[in-house]
């Protein structure tokens, strides 16, 4: 009952998704992921994969990870976004990155969430920024970039004026990077790099 009026409320925009879904966790976090993933999410633990197959029967850790968003970039049409703040644990702290796409019912699921532990939480402000992409111009596509080895996803807004990539080497060190349109260009907003181990 909890999960699905969480997941009711969290049809106006990805910000608002990203604090129901934090909220949730706090419920139960294991069982808050399955509930806002899309059925092809991934996830890093640390190499890639499919959220709902890792997380299917995995039970909920005694104590949940907190998060919010302080940034949420948000495409054009407002149909895709990508937020990036910080999370906390006992005794740890971190930050995330979350590819977000509306859904045909006006909700949200995450396709993609990343981050990494730090020394020292990233600062953060009580309510996220919303960015919004330009809607002028003429958006192209984010060149494309061939690893030689490891595994690499991406993809970009129906409106091509945000994008996003990762990539995992055979070490496990990752990146996740994030653009959005500006009326120009596509600037790089996120450029997260995570290390091996």
């Amino acid at each position: 009952m909890i999960l699905a009026m969480a997941l009711a409320a969290a049809t106006s925009g990805a910000a608002d998704a990203e604090r129901a879904f934090a909220s949730a966790a706090q419920k139960g976090q294991w069982a808050a992921f399955r509930a806002f993933a899309a059925e092809d999410a991934v996830m890093f633990v640390p190499k890639p994969v499919n959220a709902q197959a890792w997380l299917k029967d995995r039970a909920d850790p005694v104590y949940a990870i907190s998060w919010w968003a302080a940034d949420s970039f948000v495409a054009c049409d407002g149909a895709a976004a990508v937020n990036t703040g910080p999370w906390m644990r006992p005794r740890s702290v971190g930050y995330f990155s979350t590819v977000w796409l509306r859904q045909a019912d006006g909700g949200w699921k995450w396709t993609i969430d990343s981050g990494d532990g730090l020394a020292a939480a990233r600062p953060a402000g009580d309510a996220p920024k919303i960015h919004h992409a330009s809607c002028k111009g003429s958006p192209g596509t984010v060149a494309a970039v061939r690893y030689r080895d490891g595994e690499t996803g991406e993809g970009q807004s129906e409106d091509r004026t945000l994008a996003w990539r990762w990539h995992v080497a055979p070490d496990g060190a990752r990146s996740f990077d994030a653009w959005m349109w500006d009326g120009h260009r596509m600037q790089n907003i996120i450029a997260d790099r995570i290390a091996a181990g």
